[in-house]
């Protein structure tokens, strides 16, 4: 099939919408952020790519951050944690906030899934701070557990798709991975 040459800014894969915390100048700050994944194995990070904004200062002041993953029906609360800046609004009320071990990462009751993360590394790029955190607690609600894992399906996450702006629910299950391609494997 032919292709035509389009604007490079064309990621349009789905990332998981989160809550970012972090604790700037004593006080609890959030900010909704789509750009997110997980970035080593053993120990288990996660990256997190950010602009320069009111929640680094608390990053970099602390060494610590949480992500916690909102549900749908949190939506609107996670998006306006995405147009307003800690700066001037006060969003420390916003959720019924709870720690860990880590003092500088605030996690969030009302979502199913927590991790409170020790900066290992910030990398700064030409528009954004790569923040790569080794995640040091868990914490998720039992109802969204199978097996002992987080389920996505039972926590009814949200993506944003980009440069369109736009949220997305998870779809239905497409295959085990890791497994899908092994017929495959097998007659090549």
């Amino acid at each position: 099939m032919e292709k035509i040459k389009i604007d490079n800014n064309a990621f349009v894969y789905p990332m998981p919408t989160v809550l970012v915390g972090s604790v700037v100048q004593g006080r609890v700050n959030f900010m909704a952020v789509g750009w997110v994944s997980r970035v080593n194995s053993r120990p288990p990070m996660i990256g997190i790519a950010i602009g320069s904004h009111y929640t680094n200062k608390g990053i970099d002041e602390n060494g610590a951050f949480s992500v916690n993953i909102p549900g749908s029906e949190l939506m609107e609360k996670t998006d306006y944690c995405g147009l307003v800046t800690g700066g001037k609004t006060d969003k420390s009320t916003l959720f019924d906030v709870f720690y860990g071990d880590l003092p500088g990462a605030p996690l969030i009751r009302e979502c199913p899934l927590c991790m409170a993360c020790k900066v290992y590394q910030a990398v700064k790029l030409p528009a954004n701070t790569l923040y790569v955190g080794e995640i040091m607690e868990a914490f998720a609600e039992e109802r969204v557990l199978t097996d002992g894992k987080p389920d996505i399906k039972k926590i009814n996450p949200f993506m944003l798709t980009m440069p369109d702006n736009n949220y997305w629910l998870v779809g239905e299950h497409a295959g085990k991975a890791w497994n899908i391609g092994k017929s495959l494997k097998r007659q090549i």
